[in-house]
């Protein structure tokens, strides 16, 4: 991340495994939008939540907070969007960090599973003999 230059208007999409937040912000200096997953446990307070869920799209959460850990604050100072969606097909939790408010919350879940797509192709490409 630290040689992407971040383009405006642009949505980086990227795993839990990777937490920078001086990166991440930033992607939000310059008008960019990121959505990843969050690591377990994220220590943060919630500053507002939206209770209009239809349980039935998978949506658990949505949630305006900011981080609370002091390092991760002065990198990350402004607000955070977290969005819990339960996958039923892999009888999973996921949680979702992003600095997007102006996309619905089922939205983000759905750019995140069109990245998963991406990963299922690499991984099948990867495993495809050579002639």
């Amino acid at each position: 991340m630290d040689e992407i230059v971040p383009q405006r208007n642009a949505i980086y999409l990227m795993d839990k495994e990777y937490v920078d937040f001086e990166s991440l912000y930033r992607i939000n200096q310059v008008d960019a939008f990121f959505a990843k997953r969050a690591k377990k446990p994220m220590n943060y307070e919630v500053v507002e939540q939206n209770f209009n869920m239809y349980q039935t799209t998978g949506l658990r959460t949505d949630k305006t907070v900011m981080l609370r850990i002091q390092k991760s604050k002065v990198l990350y100072p402004e607000k955070l969007r977290l969005v819990e969606y339960y996958d039923n097909q892999n009888d999973e939790l996921l949680v979702f960090l992003t600095n997007n408010f102006e996309v619905s919350a089922l939205e983000i879940a759905n750019l995140y599973k069109n990245r998963w797509q991406i990963e299922v192709f690499f991984k099948w490409i990867k495993q495809k003999p050579y002639y």
